[in-house]
């Protein structure tokens, strides 16, 4: 046998809330399970950094509020199905996962009295947080579960390449003549040994995250490049909202070197009180919105834009010092801290800020049990699109929505691996054959590739940003086609390597998002077209 492969019950791709709920799930229910993780640890991912917290309920609470405040802030262009399923089932699965089994320590008073704020968008006071830290805090208790589990093996330093698909890749001919193409697994690049393994799987999870780190400016981690959104539609799955990408309104500016993601600012901080200022010290979200500072993402965001352009200056400020009562330091420690590593003092300055590439509203077709277009792959988290966020998402809400469709994703795997259906032929074992290297010319360039990413990033920010026209998406259009067919080119001839993995995923991404905002000659949300208003 192989060493470079192995076969699986189920293979999750990515570590996330999602991604370790999913393989939590499904381990607990007697599943052999493969976690993979681009990284050396579960936690580096982006659900490490959520600040804010994940939405739960309050006493006065009901499902139709949560649904209408989504819907509103989704430009009701969500999938009111998928709306009021996380509206009824999310805080129920919250208080049976994550409260009750895995014990997260959410901020309370006494036991099931729970500390609970207000973000952008909210009718009322209904997130959960762990001061401001609460995807630190999630992250540290799944991953301690996940390695924990005797039925999932871990995976780490392993990057997806493609997905195994019985069209794209079985070799006997009553696969490739059969309508229903099935998702067999991956094919996964082992950093350390520099060898590709084959990965054969029942069932495939996709849960690689955002898209942000396609874009100039982003509060994402680096291995948020798109690669789950890249493989599966090479793979033939569908793919909805594509260009609905959410820019956070206040990111830290400075301190940031390109390529590297810039530090946010919760939303939580303007949830406590914090006001948007001006270079003059001018509260300016009143003139945008009745609902001012705590307006959804998308309104506050080109707000700035607009405050920036009008002033000529670099950034706006949130001035927190005047307006939050609660104690500062102890309520936003790793804010404060940031702050004063930038020479800021919290407590009595404002803190500059400036919109970046934040969340990614589309991406991979799912319905209520994740079940993707493709058989056998589901999609989870940010990679999937539920239709939950719409045109723009709901603060807090992505966790909630990663959460849940983890859940789901194992419950409903769990359930179909009961059927004689979804066992693996030895006919099905013997077609998938082995990866094989597309070339040998060792021409590699590292210079080459920052500028091919320096490309990609500086157009998705200059023309497929947070203002869009016409003429910006062509322009985006043609220089990604053209950079895309170059990729192909030097792929077929050149050894694999991560970084040659992670710029084509990337350019891929890159030339979705904008052959979606192309096509879409509406304004909506996080989809802003200057030149349809």
């Amino acid at each position: 046998m192989n060493k470079y492969r192995l076969t699986t019950d189920a293979l999750v791709i990515g570590s996330g809330i999602a991604g370790s709920i999913a393989a939590l799930t499904l381990a607990e229910m007697g599943v052999e399970t493969t976690i993979i993780t681009a990284e050396d640890d579960l936690k580096a991912g982006n659900t490490k950094l959520a600040q804010g917290g994940i939405v739960f309920h309050s006493t006065d609470d009901d499902p139709a509020i949560l649904e209408k405040d989504i819907l509103t802030a989704g430009w009701n262009h969500n999938y009111v199905r998928a709306v009021r399923h996380i509206a009824r089932q999310g805080p129920k699965v919250l208080q049976d996962v994550l409260i009750d089994k895995y014990h997260v320590p959410f901020e309370h008073r006494d036991a099931g009295e729970w500390y609970l704020t207000k973000e952008g968008g909210h009718s009322l006071a209904r997130i959960l947080y762990c001061a401001d830290h609460t995807g630190k805090n999630i992250m540290e208790a799944l991953s301690q579960a996940v390695q924990a589990s005797p039925n999932i093996r871990t995976l780490t330093k392993r990057t997806a390449i493609d997905l195994l698909t019985t069209k794209h890749h079985a070799s006997h001919l009553d696969f490739k003549y059969s309508l229903n193409n099935q998702c067999v697994g991956a094919y996964v690049f082992n950093e350390d040994l520099k060898q590709v393994e084959t990965i054969l799987s029942r069932f495939t999870v996709l849960a690689t995250g955002g898209i942000g780190q396609v874009y100039l400016h982003t509060t994402n981690t680096t291995g948020s490049i798109g690669s789950g959104l890249a493989m599966a539609q090479r793979a033939g799955a569908m793919l909805m909202n594509c260009e609905y990408v959410q820019f956070h309104p206040t990111a830290m500016f400075g301190g940031a070197k390109r390529g590297d993601r810039r530090f946010l600012v919760s939303e939580a901080v303007r949830g406590e009180g914090a006001k948007l200022v001006n270079s003059k010290g001018e509260q300016f979200m009143t003139r945008y919105d009745q609902r001012a500072d705590l307006a959804p993402r998308d309104i506050v965001t080109r707000a700035i834009m607009d405050e920036m352009l009008k002033s000529g200056d670099d950034c706006v400020y949130l001035d927190v010092a005047n307006h939050v009562d609660c104690n500062i330091r102890e309520r936003f420690p790793t804010i404060s801290e940031r702050c004063m590593e930038m020479g800021i003092d919290i407590c009595h300055e404002p803190v500059p800020v400036v919109p970046a590439a934040h969340y990614f509203c589309g991406g991979v077709l799912t319905d209520t049990t994740g079940r993707t277009s493709l058989d056998r792959l589901y999609a989870a988290g940010e990679t999937g699109c539920t239709g939950v966020h719409g045109a723009n998402r709901l603060a807090s809400t992505s966790l909630l929505e990663g959460m849940l469709w983890g859940y789901e994703t194992g419950q409903d795997i769990a359930r179909r691996l009961g059927s004689s259906k979804t066992r693996f032929t030895k006919k099905l074992l013997d077609s998938i054959p082995d990866w094989t290297s597309p070339g040998s010319i060792e021409n590699e360039d590292p210079a080459l590739i920052s500028q091919d990413w320096a490309t990609i990033r500086n157009t998705m920010w200059n023309y497929v940003g947070i203002a869009r026209s016409k003429d910006r998406l062509g322009r985006a259009f043609s220089d990604l086609r053209k950079l895309s067919k170059d990729l192909q080119d030097f792929y077929k001839k050149t050894p694999v390597s991560k970084p040659l993995i992670d710029l084509f995923h990337g350019c891929q991404t890159a030339y979705i998002i904008t052959l979606a905002a192309l096509r879409n000659k509406t304004t909506k949300g996080c989809h802003y077209r200057v030149d349809m208003e």
